[in-house]
């Protein structure tokens, strides 16, 4: 009852240790790690920012989420939903994380530059949306260049 798999070694899972890393990380990568922690922790401040104006937190009668225009709202749910998405995908380090975020930092500088009838054009919300989004890029070749493939 021989075949040609028993001449094979067996192989075993090795059991792996609680908190060690499969690989060494560079000083890169975990500046990279950091960023996307602090951009998750400031994602989730913004779209909780957003449920409390959704909501009516903190916000007198006068100034009443269904009295705005429907543009205004339409924004402001969109950046409710997607920061809190993004704040989750970036804590985790996931791609789609990176990718979600991404996508909530060019919608807000579209929305300011394009549509500033909505939040009134922000110019320096614009211009620290591209500052983060020059230093994601920034740490993420750094980190790149640490992990030759």
């Amino acid at each position: 009852m021989n075949s040609a798999d028993d001449s094979e070694p067996i192989r075993t899972l090795q059991p792996q240790k609680a908190g060690a890393r499969a690989k060494p990380e560079g000083a890169w990568t975990w500046r990279l790690v950091l960023f996307l922690r602090a951009m998750a922790v400031l994602s989730m401040l913004k779209g909780l920012f957003h449920w409390a104006i959704v909501l009516g937190i903190g916000d007198g009668p006068e100034n009443n989420f269904t009295f705005h225009t429907l543009p205004w709202q339409t924004a402001t749910v969109y950046f409710a939903v997607i920061d809190l998405v993004a704040a989750v995908g970036l804590w985790l380090a996931a791609v789609w994380g990176a990718v979600v975020w991404l996508t909530a930092a060019v919608s807000m500088a579209a929305v300011e530059v394009f549509f500033p009838q909505i939040y009134g054009g922000r110019w320096v919300v614009v211009l620290v949306e591209i500052g983060l989004l020059a230093a994601y890029l920034a740490l993420a070749l750094q980190s790149a260049r640490e992990h030759p493939h």
